[in-house]
């Protein structure tokens, strides 16, 4: 499969952060556009992200971007909080390109962002330019998504909160995944993706979890898929780690397939 090109883009956030973009355009001309949300320390320009941007872009545009704090993207990481925002100029930029249809994929941490993003009842309940509700998308993907916050039952997980939590951590996140972090905690917590989830439908959502996953068992999983509303679907992937590395073109391609038949 040949490479499509991607074209660069610098997006503004409503709280005014600088978002590192990109937008791949389809194979085939068509109106979905696919936002794709990357994982902690993840960037639009990692392999993964790259591979899985390739494979979605047979389905629709993929619009991928660097969160706050990561790579070329201005500000510091909130691990989920203030991401919202970023991935809300994506959306926004999506629809501001040409698409009427735009769906999110999102890993990891992204897919916690995406879910909280599309049941977004934001500060203000007001409209965009362009005629959409904040947090309004067609359709959302969330794979290997913790669905609670502050989770340390598993290694990496308590390996990720001593990079969050720690000034040496911190600065080790800082040099060797360019991923800026910003010290403190929340306040007010923002709500967590299994309660957020309920306020999804009618948009149809997708979750999708792998048996094998170091970082969020499959209780996880659950509780998010047991909080949505209809329409929704639960995939169980027998031996698939977590986010991005672990999956498969295939894996890829079948999400791109409910992507476009859910939308």
């Amino acid at each position: 499969m040949s490479s499509v090109p991607s074209f660069a883009a610098m997006l503004v956030t409503e709280d005014g952060v600088r978002i590192d973009a990109a937008h791949t355009p389809p194979r085939e001309a068509g109106d979905l556009g696919i936002v794709l949300a990357h994982g902690f320390t993840g960037s639009l320009r990692e392999r993964p992200t790259r591979r899985i941007t390739q494979v979605l872009s047979g389905f629709g545009g993929v619009v991928s971007f660097d969160f706050r704090g990561h790579g070329r993207s201005g500000g510091e990481s909130t691990v989920g909080d203030l991401e919202v925002l970023d991935l809300d100029a994506a959306v926004r930029h999506a629809r501001a390109i040409g698409y009427s249809r735009v769906a999110v994929v999102g890993f990891s941490m992204g897919a916690a962002v995406a879910v909280r993003h599309a049941g977004w009842r934001g500060r203000r309940e007001d409209w965009d330019e362009g005629g959409h509700r904040r947090g309004e998308v067609d359709a959302v993907v969330a794979v290997s998504a913790p669905a609670r916050w502050y989770y340390r039952g598993t290694r990496p997980m308590r390996q990720v909160h001593w990079a969050i939590e720690r000034p040496l951590g911190r600065w080790a996140a800082r040099v060797g995944k360019r991923t800026r972090i910003r010290k403190g905690v929340w306040d007010p917590v923002p709500l967590a993706p299994h309660e957020a989830a309920a306020r999804i439908s009618p948009t149809p959502l997708l979750v999708v979890h792998g048996d094998a996953d170091g970082f969020f068992p499959l209780d996880h999983a659950h509780q998010i898929y047991r909080a949505a509303r209809e329409p929704k679907e639960l995939w169980i992937e027998p031996g698939y780690g977590h986010a991005e590395s672990a999956a498969t073109p295939g894996l890829i391609r079948r999400i791109g397939e409910w992507v476009s038949a859910n939308s």
